[in-house]
């Protein structure tokens, strides 16, 4: 478990590909009780540690997760996620073609299958739709796959995944959503890079980077763009 940011309203997890956030039917160990866990013994807190989640991102998903260390933050953190300008979600995603445009939005209607744990995005308002917009911007080549980067403006179930698919781009290791192969580790190469907002407490702004799986590709990547090694 990889602490990037903490103070005494906030904490902030880079979450590795298959870690679970919160407790699913699987029976293993979410990345909440760890960190709650994790808080108990460096502050010597007797009894139950508060943390709350105002957000989450998928199991096979590595990048940022926040967390309210209070309810006063979850409070202000549950408002500010339900707007779409005052928390900005940057994510980085490896795929198997370049967009084009290579820089745009889009906009489609989301449905959700529970029964397939899955999303599909329409070009019109179908039943029982919400409305999706991301906006996204190739970064990078190698040899098979390209880099993009999105800005994610709404948060739909699988989002990113399903509107990708929708424009004929899959993940690397996304075999849900139309990539041929899996990844050796079972996660898919979609990354929560960067997160920006006003501190709920604070009021001071703060931005949070986390760096993507210790792997070959993501590090091809990282090098191609940050070759000074400065986070972007």
């Amino acid at each position: 478990m990889e602490i990037i940011y903490e103070d005494n309203h906030i904490i902030a997890v880079n979450k590795a590909c298959g870690e679970i956030v919160m407790i699913d039917q699987t029976g293993d160990t979410p990345m909440l009780d760890a960190v709650k866990q994790y808080i108990k013994e460096k502050y010597e807190k007797p009894g139950d540690v508060f943390l709350g989640l105002p957000h989450r991102i998928d199991r096979p998903t590595s990048g940022i997760v926040l967390m309210a260390r209070t309810s006063k933050t979850l409070t202000r953190f549950n408002k500010m996620f339900q707007k779409k300008d005052q928390i900005k979600k940057t994510y980085w995603a490896v795929v198997d073609a370049a967009p084009i445009p290579r820089e745009g939005t889009l906009e489609h209607w989301i449905t959700r299958s529970r029964e397939k744990n899955k999303s599909f995005a329409h070009s019109f308002q179908a039943e029982d739709s919400k409305h999706a917009i991301l906006h996204y911007r190739w970064v990078a080549q190698s040899e098979n796959y390209h880099l993009l980067e999105i800005e994610l403006v709404t948060g739909r179930h699988h989002q990113i995944r399903a509107q990708l698919s929708r424009i004929g781009i899959h993940i690397k290791g996304d075999l849900k959503y139309g990539f041929p192969r899996s990844n050796p580790d079972g996660g898919i190469h979609l990354h929560a890079r960067r997160i920006e907002f006003m501190h709920p407490v604070k009021k001071e702004p703060v931005v949070i980077v986390a760096a993507p799986p210790d792997e070959p590709l993501w590090n091809a990547f990282v090098k191609m763009v940050s070759p000074s090694g400065i986070p972007v």
